[in-house]
């Protein structure tokens, strides 16, 4: 079985995420966990956004590292994450909203090979 991975992006996603590392330079995902901007996936330039002891590290997208609270995780680790773009606005403090775009997440739920193979 290939390598289970928790975060994957699409072909849009990806896209977005060459066009703004091509403006912004190394980029970070944190996933949002409600508050000001919802609950999405928010993109910053690596280094504006602080990394706390509870975040967890996903994976990468598009050569990015994605995060997630550990409280959050809790609650998300049994689904895959999946990034995705759709028109928009989204997170006021993302950097994809001057693009009229917005990341968003969708999910599915491991199956059970998928999650035995991250849970040996």
């Amino acid at each position: 079985m290939e390598t289970v991975k928790r975060v994957l992006a699409t072909d849009t996603a990806l896209a977005l995420i060459e066009k703004l590392q091509a403006k912004h330079g190394p980029l970070l995902f944190h996933q949002s966990g409600g508050c000001c901007d919802g609950s999405s996936p928010m993109c910053y330039p690596k280094g504006d956004f602080l990394i706390g002891d509870y975040d967890v590290l996903l994976g990468e997208i598009g050569g990015c590292p994605f995060y997630m609270s550990q409280a959050q995780f809790e609650y998300w680790k049994h689904t895959q994450l999946i990034i995705d773009v759709v028109p928009g606005r989204g997170g006021m403090f993302s950097l994809e909203g001057p693009e009229g775009v917005r990341f968003l997440t969708r999910s599915r739920i491991y199956t059970d090979a998928e999650w035995k193979a991250l849970n040996p």
